[in-house]
């Protein structure tokens, strides 16, 4: 069994003074689906880096076209060579997990894939993220259990998203379409800056 698809999740960009790029956590998380190809090959998935510039929700200002997270994350896979095992596509507007998922299927990237037990979506981010990209799926997606795949990614950091993902369960409980669930985000999203900065 192995994944049709694997979205993979970006972890923020960062200007290195010669340029955008990829925070180590996200440039692990290319690295885990890259291993996850060449492990699986001649399979030949559709891959999607997602990321466009989490950053927006602090208030920092967007990397220009061409230096958002899946910009980044698609040209270093290509650079590595891994477009002669996979078919890459980018999402490049997100500013969340959410949108990550929000935003591939407006850009129709998972159209024509059924998911399911025989053929999952595989979710490439780090183990303690996964749990609630797994709960987001299962919102945006209507996926669950053995439709997604997790395909963990390792380095770049440690970080407890259990505070995370909590609130995101709060927050979402009882919603299901898109705008709602983007409109509740904003909302749990303006709730903690004023907390932090209060």
């Amino acid at each position: 069994m192995a994944a049709d698809v694997l979205l993979v999740f970006g972890r923020g960009v960062r200007w290195t003074g010669a340029g955008w790029a990829l925070t180590p956590a996200g440039a692990a998380r290319l690295h885990a689906a890259a291993r996850y190809v060449r492990a699986h090959a001649p399979h030949r998935p559709r891959v999607v880096f997602t990321g466009g510039w989490p950053e927006a929700s602090t208030g920092a200002a967007p990397p220009p076209a061409g230096a958002r997270e899946g910009d980044l994350m698609l040209r270093a896979a290509r650079a590595a060579g891994l477009a002669a095992h996979a078919d890459l596509y980018a999402e490049t507007r997100s500013r969340s997990t959410l949108e990550n998922l929000l935003h591939t299927v407006e850009d129709q990237l998972l159209d024509g894939y059924a998911f399911g037990a025989a053929h999952p979506l595989g979710l490439v981010t780090h183990d303690w993220h996964l749990p609630r990209v797994r709960y987001l799926a299962g919102k945006v997606l209507g996926l669950h259990g053995a439709a997604l795949l997790d395909v963990p990614a390792t380095g770049g950091e440690q970080h407890d998203d259990r505070g995370a993902l909590l609130a995101t369960r709060l927050g979402f409980l009882g919603a299901r379409r898109g705008d709602v669930l983007r409109k509740r985000e904003r909302l749990m999203v303006g709730l903690l800056r004023r907390a932090a900065t209060g």
